[in-house]
């Protein structure tokens, strides 16, 4: 009879399990259609892994809002900052076999960054300034957590740094035309925002990494990810420079104007072409660079919440991955303008102090890129979650990943 009762009892939980996972589907549909009926965005990928396998992978909307083709769940994406999870995985990779130590300064590698300076007075009429010296090199822990002092031409919310940057050339990353080692040493005679490890400062130190990377190993960022990330992972559409034979799947970039949705025809950021992917000629950018797919880029994610390991191969140990999602930022960085800012090594953080902001649980990281793509994986409820579209400058860029993680969250069955 308890034999009966518990298969019983069982059979009422999976169907209610089942019943909730339906319903997360239905709402997530709903989601997404409004979104794209709305004219929230133009097309919009979700991918939902759960427990080790896909639970929900839709593509809603458009690819390109002038020829109006439907948007397919392979379809190739502009990830732009998503670059900056691959090349930290990449640097923390030459960090666990002893090549580099986290505190070591940038400078021992690259010797241009020997010396920095920090901004001291700023002209805005000819963007002429003055620095004085740094308190302390930059370190490649500084990099990792983004508290090296760079900034980001054309993104920085200081005019300053966006006029000192164009000036001399600075580049964005996003399909900048040049090769890394140059456009590394450009930004090394760049002055910085503030003294290394005083606050965080979104910008290119995910590219200095990048260059690191091939300082260290000696091989092209390009074929550093391929070796020893992107073939393992079998992840066989992520790229810095798309093949002609994948141009087809790469989806438009879309802006909004006066009569809704268009595809882009000008030139975006520094002047670069909106079809960048398809070039040949732009740097190796390991802040922003990379195109790919959400089934690729979840093979990347899930390699990580799998602590390293992804079909019988072991990219990282996991302890490298703990250290990595552990907040980085010092006290005094923290109270610096983002008390509720926790950052680690190339993630941004979900901890007992700021789960207050969020639905996902403690011990989550996530990120996004610049033209609308966002990700999130939570350890604890084992699960990853990928929304990817493609718009210039999307007004509710921080509101898609709020709005998708409140759906999901309200409706897991555990």
């Amino acid at each position: 009879m308890n034999r009966i009762y518990a298969t019983w009892i069982g059979l009422i939980m999976a169907g209610s399990a089942v019943a909730q996972e339906n319903q997360l589907t239905a709402k997530l549909d709903e989601l997404s259609a409004r979104l794209v009926t709305q004219q929230s965005v133009t097309g919009i990928n979700v991918l939902v892994i759960k427990d080790g396998k896909t639970a929900y992978n839709k593509a809603f909307g458009y690819a390109d809002m002038e020829t109006k083709r439907k948007l397919q769940t392979d379809d190739i994406f502009r990830v732009a900052s998503q670059t900056k999870a691959i090349t930290s995985v990449a640097v923390m990779m030459l960090w666990q076999d002893g090549y580099l130590l986290l505190d070591d300064p940038i400078s021992k590698y690259i010797p241009a960054f020997k010396n920095p300076k920090v901004l001291a007075s700023f002209n805005p009429a000819d963007s002429s300034y003055t620095t004085v010296p740094a308190s302390k090199e930059i370190s490649i822990r500084d990099l990792l957590r983004h508290t090296s002092g760079l900034s980001y031409p054309t993104f920085s919310s200081d005019p300053r740094f966006n006029a000192i940057y164009a000036k001399s050339g600075t580049a964005t990353g996003i399909g900048s035309k040049g090769l890394l080692k140059d456009k590394i040493a450009l930004l090394a005679k760049q002055p910085l925002v503030h003294n290394p490890g005083e606050a965080f400062t979104y910008g290119l130190s995910t590219d200095v990494l990048g260059y690191l990377v091939e300082v260290i190993s000696g091989m092209p960022l390009d074929e550093f990810f391929r070796k020893r990330i992107f073939e393992p992972l079998d992840m066989k559409d992520t790229y810095f420079h798309l093949p002609k034979e994948k141009a087809n799947r790469l989806v438009s970039i879309s802006e909004k104007t006066d009569k809704g949705w268009a595809t882009i025809k000008h030139l975006i950021y520094e002047g670069n072409p909106a079809d960048y992917p398809l070039k040949k000629d732009t740097y190796l950018s390991g802040g922003a660079g990379l195109s790919t797919t959400t089934t690729d880029y979840a093979k990347f994610l899930t390699m990580l919440l799998n602590g390293g390991s992804y079909n019988g191969k072991q990219l990282l140990s996991s302890n490298t991955i703990a250290l990595m999602t552990t907040n980085q930022l010092p006290q005094a960085t923290i109270a610096h303008g983002e008390p509720d800012r926790r950052f680690g090594l190339g993630f941004e953080l979900v901890t007992p102090e700021n789960k207050f902001k969020y639905a996902e649980n403690p011990g989550t990281f996530y990120w996004g890129g610049a033209f609308n793509t966002q990700y999130w994986v939570d350890p604890a409820a084992k699960m990853i979650v990928l929304i990817f579209s493609q718009e210039y400058l999307p007004a509710d860029y921080f509101e898609l990943q709020t709005r998708y993680s409140n759906v999901i969250y309200s409706h897991l069955t555990k």
